[in-house]
């Protein structure tokens, strides 16, 4: 009995708000230690941008911690509409903000990964609701439009086109309206920019891809390419065992929890074929591998499945701690 109690704590609200402090007081604690952003390529198709889009780091650090609460308990939303956890936990944004806490690096400033992330946590309401809507079209031009934007200031939202073409054929709806939807949407942004003279098609920069072959070139920390690694390889196991149990839900939650587990692998691809940008997936991918710890907590009914969340907690721990004390 005591040990469901264990479990039903993982679950609940008072663990979520416990992550929650957590994650702000280690990005508090990371500033004041002097902890540097990973660097990450600041180019976009048309134009080039920092990470610094505030001028005080601690504002940076402020709205940085407040779109990944965001898009913690955005996704949470999303589950308790759509339900592709079965059990109604919290432990979908607890295990994301645990995540985020092991990768202090990416908690002092507002960045490129924070709004992809937070982006992707948005757009699954959208992608969700359009299931088998045969007048989904707005839905499509409104996601793929939006990615276009972001592409023009990140080459990471380029990489996400086919996650979420992926998505609309994972929900049904990619039919000959939702093909023209889809390219109307990735070509109006460019239209308004190319028509306002604010840019010219010229400027536009093909992205390059540095794979982990040549890793040589990319000027990432070690803890980095660990905490990826480990990250990753969680996430797809984690993916694995749940599959089966997944494939024996009905159509609908089956769907949304199918294109999860495609994003996650997709995310894990692209950060192998662009080592440049694996900072930047990398809390998208610690939201992918969130829904997966929560979704096995639900599935798996054994009284001592607690033991895995503290032995998570202690790996997040030993990661911050490590990146907080190194010099």
């Amino acid at each position: 009995m005591a040990h469901e109690h264990i479990n039903d704590y993982f679950n609940g609200r008072p663990f979520l708000l416990l992550c929650s402090l957590a994650m702000v007081a280690v990005s508090v604690m990371a500033v004041a230690v002097g902890v540097q952003p990973h660097q990450v390529e600041e180019t976009g198709l048309l134009f080039k941008v920092g990470d610094g889009f505030f001028s005080s780091r601690l504002m940076s650090a402020a709205a940085n911690v407040l779109a990944l609460l965001m898009a913690g308990f955005f996704v949470l939303g999303v589950n308790k509409v759509f339900t592709f956890v079965r059990s109604m936990t919290h432990l979908v944004a607890s295990a994301f903000f645990l995540l985020m806490i092991a990768n202090p690096a990416a908690l002092v400033s507002f960045n490129a990964g924070t709004l992809l992330c937070l982006v992707t946590a948005m757009s699954l309401m959208t992608l969700f609701a359009s299931y088998q809507d045969s007048h989904s079209q707005r839905s499509i031009f409104l996601i793929f439009a939006l990615l276009a934007t972001g592409a023009m200031f990140r080459f990471a939202f380029v990489l996400l086109v086919p996650c979420a073409l992926l998505g609309f054929i994972n929900m049904r709806v990619m039919g000959s309206r939702g093909v023209l939807a889809m390219l109307i949407g990735l070509v109006t942004p460019f239209w308004i920019v190319f028509g306002l003279g604010i840019a010219s098609p010229a400027d536009i920069v093909l992205p390059h891809f540095d794979g982990l072959w040549t890793m040589e070139h990319v000027h990432q920390s070690l803890p980095l390419y660990v905490l990826s690694a480990a990250c990753g390889l969680l996430g797809i196991v984690l993916a694995l065992m749940n599959l089966f149990t997944v494939l024996n839900y009905r159509q609908q939650p089956r769907v949304y929890n199918i294109f999860l587990m495609l994003l996650l692998v997709m995310v894990v691809i692209i950060m192998c074929l662009d080592g440049l940008e694996m900072a930047v997936f990398l809390p998208l991918l610690s939201l992918m591998v969130a829904v997966q710890i929560a979704q096995i907590h639900s599935l798996r009914k054994h009284s001592l499945r607690f033991v895995f969340l503290l032995l998570l907690i202690a790996a997040c721990v030993a990661s911050c701690a490590y990146q907080l004390l190194m010099p």
